[in-house]
Parts: C-alpha cells; structure tokens; sequence
C-alpha cells in the first residue's frame, strides 16, 4: 500500500498511526509523522516509523495526507506544503471548525479533502469519528473510513453537521468524563472510599454503554428495567432531573457546537 504522511503527531495524530500499524492497515515504515522538532520523535523513531520536521518534503509520493494539526495552526501548514500537493492526494483536516472549502482556498480548488472529527479515545482504539466531504469522490471517503475504523467508530456524515459532531463526539467525551467524575464523588459522599467510588462509577457507566451498542436497545427502555415504582432509581432520577441534568447536559452541547465552529478564524 501507499504510504500516509501525518504532519502533527500529537495524540491523534500518533494515536492514529499506531491504530493503523495494529490493524496491519500499514507497517511502520509506510507512516511518516511530522513534528517541528525532530527530538521530540524519539517515541515514534523507537517503534519504527518514518520521521521528518519538513511538512513539504514529508507528503511526497504519501497517498494519504492527514493535517493532525490545531485549528489555529492549519492555515500556516497548509501554506507552508501547498506547492507540493498533488491533485491525487488525498487529504485529511482533523481541524475542528475547518471547511473542506477554507483548505481548498489555501491547497487549490482541485485538491481532494476529506474531514475527521475522532476523540481522544483514539489513544485505546475507541474512538468515534465522524467524517464528511464537500465533494470528494465516495472511493476517497471509503479510504478515509478504512483508516479511522482501525482506531474506533466511523458514522459519514453531511459537512455542515461537522461541528455538531465536533460537540457530540469530540468536546462530548469531557461530557460523560464528567459525569463520571461526579457520580464518584456521590459515591464518597455516602461511604466508599474514593479509588472504590471511582472504580465503581466507571465500571456502571462503561456497563450501560455496552448495554446499549450490545443490545440496540433505547436508553429509556433499559432505564424502565431498573426503574421500580417508588423505588430508590426513580427517585434519584428524578432528583437529577428537577435539577436540570438533561437540560444542562443539552445546553453545554449546544454552547459547544456554536464555538466549535469558530476555531478557525480565531
């Protein structure tokens, strides 16, 4: 297979590029990783990967291009390689709030791009990413798909919900990290100590998860199971409810998609 250049191997970028070598979707040395020093590559030169600090010269002949890179810094990167992208390239922005148009002003209009939004749980292989293009042809998108199934969950979505996703999935991992949080902090407030409480908590919330993907049921028909009437279940759901859990839970979504989109032209 042709080999993938990802310029900023940050968390996703890295967490991606072993994902890849894992699922034997490539070997080591068919991924180049950029970062503006080289010293700070040692990790990924230990593991066999192909390292370089000069974006240009990194995506040559590089069917894949994945720009790993923050919203605030794509534009210069994008500048920095754009006389050497060819029009068969196939390039990926993880950018948040980036357009498929606003990298084409900078690549040229007849570049193909394609845009992922994966969260952290990339790091374990867990990620859910969404991925979208303007008018990327559905061969490149299926490439781009192949990749990112390596490392998680892939759903194809229509580019303008691309900062919904960003929201959802990307931003809405701190969501539930939260929730998670406070449900062991109740539960040292009623008597465990505070690595049970957490161990506990974390345990629940990854079993109700897993009850959902493995089952396809809806999360209100699992909650009716646990439900009872007069019971301790509802009572506390309610509780959290007259104090605004899912409309806080909503509202924070909302509030983080709207900013999401504005990443890049800050």
């Amino acid at each position: 297979m042709s080999k993938i250049t990802i310029i900023g191997s940050g968390n996703i970028g890295f967490s991606l590029a072993k994902g890849l070598v894992k699922s034997n979707i490539y070997n080591a040395e068919d991924i180049v990783l950029t970062r503006r020093t080289l010293a700070s590559l040692s990790e990924e030169v230990a593991l066999g990967f192909g390292v370089s600090a000069d974006n240009s010269t990194a995506i040559e002949g590089a069917e894949i291009v994945v720009l790993a890179v923050l919203p605030q810094q794509i534009k210069k990167v994008m500048e920095d390689i754009a006389s050497n992208v060819q029009p068969n390239q196939i390039m990926v922005s993880v950018a948040s709030g980036v357009s498929c148009q606003d990298v084409k002003d900078v690549l040229g209009q007849d570049k193909i791009v394609v845009r992922a939004m994966p969260n952290t749980a990339i790091a374990i292989g867990q990620s859910m990413t969404c991925i979208a293009t303007d008018n990327a042809s559905t061969d490149a998108v299926n490439q781009v798909e192949k990749l990112f199934e390596a490392v998680g969950s892939v759903v194809v979505i229509n580019e303008d919900l691309m900062t919904s996703a960003t929201a959802l999935c990307a931003c809405g991992i701190a969501f539930f990290l939260r929730a998670i949080r406070a449900a062991s902090q109740g539960g040292v407030e009623i008597g465990f100590h505070a690595h049970d409480a957490l161990k506990m908590a974390i345990q629940t919330a990854k079993g109700a998860a897993d009850l959902l993907l493995q089952t396809h049921s809806h999360p209100e028909s699992e909650i009716d199971k646990v439900t009872s009437p007069k019971g301790c279940t509802i009572a506390g759901l309610n509780e959290m409810e007259h104090n605004g859990l899912s409309s806080a839970f909503i509202k924070g979504i909302k509030l983080s998609a709207k900013k999401a989109g504005g990443l890049y032209n800050e």
